[in-house]
This record gives C-alpha cells, sequence and structure tokens, in this order.
C-alpha cells in the first residue's frame, strides 16, 4: 500500500554430551528462556548428590546416577556453587559456576581435572566455566553485566545486540520505544524480531518496531539470538533480544553511577550539500531538468549545530528481605537529553529538544520451598520525546530567529506486570507457569496549535507568485503536522504461558502452551487539525504549475490472538551426539474495530530438529546443525488501512497565488473526478471477508544452520557456522482491483457487471464493481501463491464469487523472494581474570524482491502493506540486493585489566554499505500526460501522481537495488578506560567511554528518489536534486564521563 579449561581424564571423554542430555539437560538454547542447566560427573559411589545453590538461596540437590552423571536443570541464571556430598559430608566443591540462558554448563568431579587443588577431601576451583557448551545447538551470543562493565557499550539493548555477528543497525526511519534504531538479524526487517525481559514478551505492540528494556544498571544478562531455537518458542523469523533483569542476593548491595555525554565534546556534525545529479539529455519524447538547478551544491541541512548533551543517572538495591527466603531487588535510570536540531533549507526551522527517558525495575524472589520458586517483577519504561521550542532559522546568517511554536511531545509509557511460579515436582519433572501483563499509552501532547495547514515541498512553488527576496525554498508557515494522533492512544496485553518437562530414559520430554492478546485502541493518524475542525488535509505543491490537496487518517482500533502449542524431545542418540526434534503449531487471528476477524491462520506446522556431536567427547570440539521453520504473525497495526476505515485522497489544483502562510490561491482542479484515491482508501467501511484472501498464510522462513566449535588450545577457542534463510511466504497488500477483473471476464462473468457508474447515466454500477473497486480496494494476500479472492455482489441476482489469482493473474514475474546466505570464523579469548578478547568475520550474501514487513529505502512502515506487490509493475525491477544485507563485517571486542585499578577496552565495528537504487517512473520511456500521467503506462498505479518517482525505474532505465553500487564502508571504533581506585576498595568507579573515536561521519542511507516530479505542460521530467545525497549518517563522536559507585 502507497507508503574454559580442557579435561583430559579418559574417564570423561565420550561423555560430556552424554550427561548433558541423559541428566535431563535440555538441548536447544531457549529464546526467551530464564533458566539454564549445569551437569557433569563424578566419581561412581554410593550415598553420593551433588547440589546448587546461587547467592538468592536458591538450592536444588540431586543424586549421582549409577554411571556418575548429574544433572541439575531449570535454574536460574546466575553463578552457583557447586558441591559434591557423599554419605551428606561434602567431598568436593566448584565454585562461580555460571550460567546462561538456556544453556548448560559442564562441572567435572573427577580427581584428574586439571586447575583442581586437592584440599584433604575438599576440592576447589576458581571457575567452573567452559568455554564450549556441547549442550546446546543455537546461535547466540550472552553478554553479561561483567561484560557491560567493560565495554564501550551504549546503553540500550541494541548495541549490546550488535555485538552479536550478523546483526545490522537497521534504517534509522524506524525507532524503537527508546527513540534507539533497530537491529536487523541476518537480514531481515526490523520488525520480524521478538523482545523478553524475565521470559515475557515486551516488544512495542502495535507495529512490532523493537521492545521495552531494563534498566542498564539492571541487567543481568542479554542473549541475542540469531537463530536456531527450539520449538518451545516462536514469532520471529529475524532474532530474539532476550533480557534477564537482575535479583536480590543474601547480602544487601547498593550503588548508583551518573554520566555524562557533554555537548562540547562531541564532534561536530557534517553539513548536508545538495549534489549535482546527473541530469539525461532531453529526447524527442521528453525533456529532462534538474528540480531546481539553483540548489545544486548549495546548503541541504546545516548540521553543524544539531548536537545534544546527555545525563543519566541510575541507581540501585538488592538484598535479602528473609535470609534464603525472600529477596528484592530495585533499580531505576533516567535520562535526559538537550538536543538542537536544524531543519532542511526548505523548512528554514530549528527545534530546540528536551527529552527524558525514565525506567523502573523491581523483582521479589520467593523460595517457598527448596522445590518451588516464584519470582514477580514489575517493570515501568516511560519516554517524553520534544518538549521544547520550534524557531525560525535563518540559512543566510545560519542564525536562530524568531518563536514559531511549542514542539509536539510525544509520550511512550508501559507497564509490564509479571508472575512466575517454578515447581520441581521430582528430579525428572520440572513445572514452569509464567503469566504477565502489560498496559501501554502513546499520547502525543501537542505544543504546536497551528489552525493553518502544513505546506510540503515549498521549493516547488512558483517563484512568479512569491514576494522577491524569498529565495528557491518558498515560503511555509508555523504548522508541524501533516496528521494528528489521539491523546488517548493504548496498547494492551497479557500472556500465558505453560511448559512441563519430564526425564523419561534417554530423553527429556517437554510440552506447552504459549499464548498472547494484544489489543490496541485509538492508534493511527487523524486527519483533522484538532485546532481548526473545519481543516482535514495539508498541501503539497507538485511543481510551479500543480499544487495537491492531500486528506490521509486512519485512526482506528483492533485486537490480535496468537495462540500455540509443542511437544520437544531432547533424545541422547548416543554417549556423545545430542538429537533435539520438536514441533510447534501456531494459530493467529486478527480483528478489525468492530471485533470481526479478518485474518485466521490455524495449524501453523513447524518443525525443529537441531543436533550437537561432542566430537572429542570432553567438551573441546562440538559440531552442530539445525533446521527449522519459524512462522510471523502479523502485528495489530496490520488492521490499520487494511481492514478498518482508511482515507489517502488528493486533489490536484492549478493555482494563481501564494498567500504570505504558503496556502496556495485561485484554486481551479485539474481532473475528472477531481478527487481520488490512488488505492481505494475513501473513508468507507471495509468487509473483512474481501480485504484478504481466503485462503491467506502468515509469513515463514526455513533455516539451516551448520557449525563447530573448537578449543585452539588451553586459552583460545574458534569456530565457523554458515547460514541458510529462504523466507517461503510473505504477506503484503496488493492494489491491483483491475487484476482480478480480467479473470471474472476470463471466467465468463458478464462485463456489465463489473461496469462503472456512468456520470451521465442514473444507473447503478455493475454488481461487482463496489466490491472490486471500493473500500477492499487493496487486499492483504501472499505474493507468489494462489490466492482466493472473494467478490460479492451488490444484488441477489448475481452470486458471490471466489476467484483463485495466481502469480500470472497478478502479472507479477515471480513470488517472494528474500534468500540469504552468510558464513561466520570467530577467534576468541574468554576472559581469565586479565584480559579478553573476540574476532567475528561475517561474509553475507543476500537477494531477493521482498525486504519483509517494511520498506527501508524510503521508511515506510506500514507493516505488511507496503508499495511493494501493490502492482506488477511496482514490482518489476525489485528484484535485488537487500536493504538489511552487509557483504562484509569484521567484529572486534576487548578488555584489559591493566592493574587492579585500570583497565583498557574496545570495540570496532568495520562492514560494507547500503545498496543504492533509484525509483522513478516506469518504463523505457514515453511522452507527455498520456505517458506519464496517473494511471498511464509511466504511472500505471498513480502512486506518483505527477510528483516523485516509486518504480524501480529511473529515465527509462531498470535500477534493481545494488546495480549502482553501495554507501561506502563505515568504520566506528569505541575506546574505554575504568578506574577503579584501591583507595574505595576498587568500588568507586571513574569511566571514560568514547564512541566513533575517529569521528567518521560517512552516510549509511542516501535518497533512492530520482524523478521527483513530471512537468504535463512541459513535457518535463525533474531529477531531484537530493538524490544519491545522504539521508542517514554515521553519529559524530561523543565521550561518556561517568562516576561508579558498587557496595
Amino acid at each position: 500500500m502507497s507508503r574454559s579449561n580442557k579435561i583430559h581424564n579418559p574417564n570423561w571423554r565420550h561423555t560430556a554430551l552424554a550427561v548433558a542430555l541423559s541428566m535431563s539437560l535440555g538441548g536447544v538454547a531457549m529464546a526467551q528462556s530464564t533458566s539454564g542447566s549445569i551437569f557433569g560427573q563424578a566419581p561412581v559411589a554410593a550415598g553420593e548428590t551433588v547440589s546448587a545453590t546461587n547467592a538468592s538461596g536458591v538450592s536444588r540437590e540431586v543424586a549421582v546416577d549409577s554411571a556418575g552423571r548429574f544433572s541439575l536443570n531449570n535454574l536460574p541464571v546466575g553463578t552457583y556453587t557447586v558441591t559434591l556430598k557423599k554419605g551428606g559430608a561434602v567431598v568436593g566443591t566448584r565454585e562461580k559456576v555460571a550460567i546462561s540462558p538456556g544453556g548448560g554448563t559442564s562441572v567435572n568431579f573427577q580427581a584428574a581435572s586439571p586447575g583442581v587443588t586437592e584440599l584433604g577431601t575438599l576440592s576447589v576451583t576458581a571457575s567452573a566455566l567452559p568455554s564450549i557448551d556441547v549442550s546446546s545447538v543455537n546461535s547466540s551470543t550472552v553478554i553479561t553485566a561483567a561484560d557491560l562493565r567493560k565495554l564501550p557499550v551504549s546503553r540500550n539493548a541494541e548495541s549490546i545486540a550488535l555485538l552479536a555477528p550478523g546483526t545490522t543497525s537497521g534504517s534509522n526511519y524506524f525507532n524503537g520505544p527508546g527513540g534507539h534504531a533497530l537491529v536487523s538479524f541476518g537480514g531481515s526487517s526490523v520488525t520480524e524480531n521478538a523482545y523478553y525481559v524475565n521470559g515475557y514478551n515486551t516488544g512495542e505492540p502495535y507495529k512490532n518496531l523493537g521492545g521495552f528494556q531494563l534498566p542498564y544498571g539492571a541487567i543481568d544478562q542479554q542473549e541475542t539470538l540469531t537463530g536456531g531455537y527450539s520449538a518451545k518458542y516462536g514469532r520471529s523469523d529475524g532474532g530474539v533480544i532476550n533480557q534477564i533483569g537482575k535479583r536480590g542476593t543474601n547480602e544487601w548491595h547498593f550503588g548508583g553511577q551518573v554520566a555524562w555525554e557533554p555537548r562540547f565534546l562531541e564532534g561536530t556534525p557534517v553539513n548536508n550539500y545538495y549534489g549535482h545529479p546527473n541530469v539525461p539529455a532531453s529526447t524527442s519524447q521528453v525533456n529532462y531538468a534538474l528540480e531546481k538547478p539553483a540548489l545544486a551544491g548549495t546548503l541541504h541541512q546545516y548540521r553543524a549545530d544539531n548536537k545534544q548533551w546527555d545525563t543519566v543517572y541510575s541507581a540501585y538495591l538488592g538484598g535479602p528481605l528473609i535470609q534464603d527466603k525472600l529477596f528484592m531487588f530495585l533499580a531505576a535510570e533516567t535520562t535526559e537529553t538537550q538536543s538542537n536540531n536544524v531543519e532542511i533549507a526548505s523548512n528554514r526551522k530549528v527545534q530546540y529538544n528536551n527529552d527524558k527517558d525514565t525506567k523502573f525495575y523491581g523483582k521479589l524472589d520467593w523460595n517457598i520451598t527448596d522445590s518451588n520458586i516464584l519470582e514477580l517483577t514489575a517493570l515501568d519504561n516511560r519516554s517524553r520525546n520534544g518538549a521544547g521550542r520550534t524557531y525560525a532559522f535563518d540559512y543566510n546568517t545560519l542564525k536562530s530567529g524568531a518563536f514559531v511554536a511549542n514542539n509536539d511531545v510525544t509520550k511512550d509509557n508501559a507497564q509490564f506486570y509479571l508472575g512466575h511460579f517454578t515447581s520441581y515436582i521430582t528430579d525428572a519433572a520440572t513445572l514452569s507457569i509464567l503469566y504477565g501483563k502489560a498496559n501501554f499509552q502513546n499520547p502525543t501532547i501537542y505544543g504546536n496549535t497551528s489552525p493553518l495547514p502544513f505546506i510540503s515541498r515549498p521549493y516547488n512553488e512558483n517563484p512568479a507568485y512569491l514576494p522577491p527576496g524569498t529565495g528557491p525554498n518558498g515560503i511555509t508557515n508555523a504548522q508541524t503536522n501533516t496528521s494528528w494522533s489521539a491523546n488517548n492512544a493504548t496498547n494492551g496485553t497479557h500472556g500465558l504461558r505453560v511448559d512441563f518437562d519430564y526425564k523419561l530414559g534417554d530423553h527429556d520430554l517437554s510440552v506447552g502452551i504459549d499464548n498472547m492478546t494484544y489489543k490496541a485502541r485509538n492508534q493511527g493518524p487523524n486527519q483533522q487539525n484538532p485546532f481548526n475542525p473545519a481543516l482535514n488535509y495539508y498541501w503539497r505543491y507538485i511543481s510551479a504549475t500543480t499544487v495537491q490537496a492531500r486528506e490521509i487518517g486512519w485512526q482506528t482500533s483492533m485486537t490480535m490472538t496468537q495462540k500455540a502449542y509443542y511437544l520437544q524431545d531432547s533424545w541422547q542418540v548416543a554417549s556423545n551426539v545430542l538429537l533435539d526434534i520438536g514441533v510447534r503449531n501456531d494459530h493467529f487471528t486478527n480483528f478489525n474495530d468492530v471485533g470481526k476477524p479478518f485474518v485466521d491462520e490455524k495449524n501453523q506446522w513447524e518443525p525443529r530438529i537441531g543436533a550437537s556431536w561432542d566430537v572429542n567427547g570432553d567438551s573441546s570440539f562440538k559440531i552442530y546443525g539445525n533446521v527449522g521453520r519459524y512462522y510471523l504473525a502479523l502485528p495489530d497495526n496490520a488492521a490499520e488501512r487494511a481492514a478498518n476505515i482508511s482515507t489517502y485522497l488528493t486533489t490536484n489544483y492549478n493555482y494563481t497565488g501564494i498567500d504570505a502562510n504558503g496556502v496556495p490561491t485561485g484554486l481551479t482542479t485539474q481532473d475528472t473526478p477531481a478527487t481520488t484515491s490512488p488505492d481505494g482508501e475513501k473513508g468507507l467501511p471495509k468487509d473483512p471477508q474481501q480485504v484478504t484472501a481466503r485462503n491467506l498464510k502468515p509469513e515463514y522462513l526455513d533455516e539451516f544452520i551448520v557449525g563447530f566449535d573448537k578449543k585452539l588450545n588451553e586459552s583460545w577457542n574458534y569456530g565457523a557456522k554458515a547460514m541458510w534463510r529462504d523466507l517461503k511466504t510473505a504477506i503484503d497488500d496488493e492494489c491491483s482491483p483491475s487484476r482480478i477483473g480480467n479473470k471474472l471476464l476470463a471466467q465468463g462473468v458478464d462485463p456489465a457487471t463489473l461496469a462503472g457508474p456512468d456520470p451521465t447515466i442514473p444507473a447503478p454500477a455493475g454488481a461487482y464493481y463496489d466490491s472490486l473497486y471500493g473500500a477492499s480496494y487493496c487486499r492483504l494476500i501472499n505474493p507468489g501463491q494462489t490466492n482466493d479472492i472473494l467478490v460479492k455482489s451488490s444484488d441477489s441476482a448475481h452470486p458471490n464469487i471466489l476467484v483463485p489469482m495466481s502469480q500470472k493473474d497478478w502479472g507479477f514475474q515471480q513470488g517472494v523472494k528474500r534468500k540469504i546466505g552468510s558464513l561466520n570464523l570467530y577467534l576468541e579469548h574468554p576472559f581469565d581474570g586479565k584480559w579478553q578478547a573476540r574476532v567475528d568475520y561475517t561474509y553475507t550474501r543476500g537477494f531477493g524482491n521482498t525486504e519483509g514487513q517494511v520498506r527501508s529505502d524510503f521508511g515506510q512502515a506500514d507493516v505488511s502493506k507496503t508499495e511493494d506487490w501493490d502492482s506488477w509493475q511496482l514490482m518489476d525491477g525489485a528484484n535485488g540486493e537487500l536493504a538489511n544485507v552487509r557483504k562484509h563485517q569484521l567484529r572486534i571486542r576487548g578488555a584489559y585489566q591493566i592493574t587492579p585499578e585500570w583497565l583498557v577496552s574496545a570495540t570496532l565495528l568495520a562492514q560494507s554499505g547500503y545498496p543504492k537504487e533509484c525509483l522513478g517512473y516506469y518504463g523505457t520511456g514515453g511522452s507527455g500526460k498520456a505517458y506519464y500521467g496517473p494511471g498511464h503506462a509511466g504511472d500505471p498505479t498513480a502512486y506518483n501522481n505527477y510528483g516523485s518517482g516509486n518504480y524501480h525505474w529511473c529515465n527509462g532505465v531498470r535500477y534493481p537495488a545494488g546495480t549502482l553500487g553501495h554507501t561506502p564502508w563505515t568504520e566506528q571504533l569505541n575506546l574505554g578506560v575504568h578506574y577503579a581506585p584501591a583507595f574505595a576498595d576498587h568500588k568507586l568507579g571513574f569511566n571514560l567511554d568514547i564512541f566513533n573515536a575517529l569521528d567518521q561521519q560517512r552516510a549509511v542511507q542516501t535518497d533512492p528518489t530520482g524523478n521527483s516530479s513530471y512537468n504535463r505542460y512541459t513535457n518535463t521530467l525533474n531529477i531531484n536534486n537530493s538524490y544519491g545525497d545522504g539521508i542517514f549518517f554515521q553519529p559524530p563522536r561523543t565521550v561518556r564521563l561517568s562516576v561508579t559507585y558498587d557496595y
């Protein structure tokens, strides 16, 4: 729709993986998991038990079996002391045993293990964290609170996720609730991810753009999952960001931090100048001209003063309310940002903003008994963006001027309440129940109360109608809004998850349900100005002769349910071979504004198979693989425009003057009918049965992974992983009702039933006309599949017809295509008390005609309702490189403890660029309005409407993405220096972090629009002045100074 140490004991060899499985470890990492396992082997003796205890009082004890194997499953993530007992007496201890989400940690009590000191009957080792987890077949990166204290990382989940190989930062057109750019996993779109906090989905509930997250100081671990998770989890075909919050312990701890990113230490943002795009020579058919020749080489946006000052205050407190029984942890964080934003030259305004982002986190842990644990979590995120004022800005003097308006303030508030009960029924059976509820409010508080209409593209105003000295950028007014949001916009979610795990011989069986409900109220834009109710449009200047009134709005409500059940079996096939087999069934239902389902997708079966081979049997060499299918539901936003009432109307006028507010005067309409909708959005109710294909299937992809991890020596690990992702089905809307009409004619339907109303004869339209061309003009389909479209009759004389529309019927040259392959190579030195380092190189190739649910090139966030697939002409030339694929990526991160007081650290991300493209008018070229006019050969969808181009053609040439090259390589180097003085017992810290230390500010995305407009009176195709110029750039160097105290 329009726009660790190697174990040499021979008795241990060939048993590490066997212990992991036979003792009910559960082989595949769990995307939303908040628990892990400890497994291992001890000398065979009667009366042996192994217990694991953490600082939060969680304690479990299991018997050692006849083969000397033990396993403690579903333990909350954290650090444990593991004790071997014989007849109740302690004979061995392993301290600082850390487990990560869904992972397994091996502990060996065999006497010959290196690093173990014999103390009579007591063996003690400082750390028992193995370097390779042979029990897991997933692809994940776990960053702990200790890592975050060392590494120079920005304080948000997305920046942490970018440490994982295969991730890229998405387009800055798309931001999450905290205002941060989102992450693409493996080339997928940024809406295909899942966010979790303590096991509950905290994704942005309306469009799934990002998610809500913990205060930075409350993060115990963040798992970034890039593929290969088990049947227990789903609803993501991108990646998963899984945060585990801290919990109280048997010791009281408190601390805080103050951090500053001063404006005066920030690098100067580069100014953005108009380029000199190539203008083809005019032909006998059409003239070519630069849209505004006077703008070439001039200042497009003054960015040198677009700086900000960030201040962060955070604090935490945790400890026992009842020793070993009841614990609490509280954390709070607030970030205040003061910033300037000089807008582009045609707007001539500067905004002074004061943003605030606040997070609260609270957790209670109650160890009811050693076998029953209750966890309660509360999370509150509140953001306020845009508060401040807007002033005029003089691009001649580069100074701000008169006050224009107070800024509009957008708020994004969320409250989450979670309860998680875990019962270790027996050593073989575990029950987990998680229930959560969340409330969201996203109102806009309008500071700008202007009653005037917004003026779009004032640089196209006819200079003959402007006062002398106006300049090339035209006249605007104080209005900054094209539409308005409701001040009572809300969302809500609630979810229930139940998991039951049972050990049966060599099988670890899991069964469960995973249900979520989403409700959205008063979402989307409203075209009516609340400060001038008579105004429901804004003006866009198309050319010196044409101005367009645009009425756009679709404020509405909707509901969605997601239900699933699964069965999972972790099977010990052999002593060192794990096979994880599972299947999941998802059911997705989307309801419109009156509660009727318009999407009901049942029985979505997702097989998942993973395998791990512990080659040497000692956790030193693992070969693994994974095959899985992953389905993705439509978010609530799908009902917006697609199933609910929506309006998108345009009217083209001639004009003979422009008033002092930029409003055109002397208007006469140009077309008949005067007002049209490019995609049938005329503000009418929609039939839920007609807005989607009756056999619609959800988006899904198939994923294949194979890799290995191996110890190089006692200090280094290395490995490789190859991944292939193939998008099999997608959902998007088509807007070509005439193609359905053609199929009806081919089936013998009377042409009169398809005829439109004749304005000269008082006769009704044909029986099928309204169904085809009315409110259901655009329909959700599976591109490339045969879609059954319901066409209803407006009278009783003709039947309703189910029309099977094949790929050929739509005119598409191919179906949906997104194929991405990658190879990652890594070398790692885990932290040994002195230093740590990891190097990743990722090579990725991806091709296709579909980015996913959104369009990054021009920022279209209409989820699964993009311009893609609206017509076959819009897809001609779409098959090229993918927006979120970077061919080469090099990641390096590391930290070095120089002395107990001083630590230095660094991260580096170097990657190749974004594929360029050119969007314009369709086809090899023609002449006049009869070719370039709306609905004609050069603009068959009428989306250009004499304005900017939407097709993958420019100036008569087809340009798939990537054929015009790429944006430059970027290299971002972050540095950190940390000082923890001994006089304060290393509890006080002074920290310096430098982000983008090289101050590189290259363009990361460029303007893709090649043709900006067509002038029907001069037969001229205009070249966009800013084509190929940077839209988004690397942020300039910033410096963070912070002081921390941890007791």
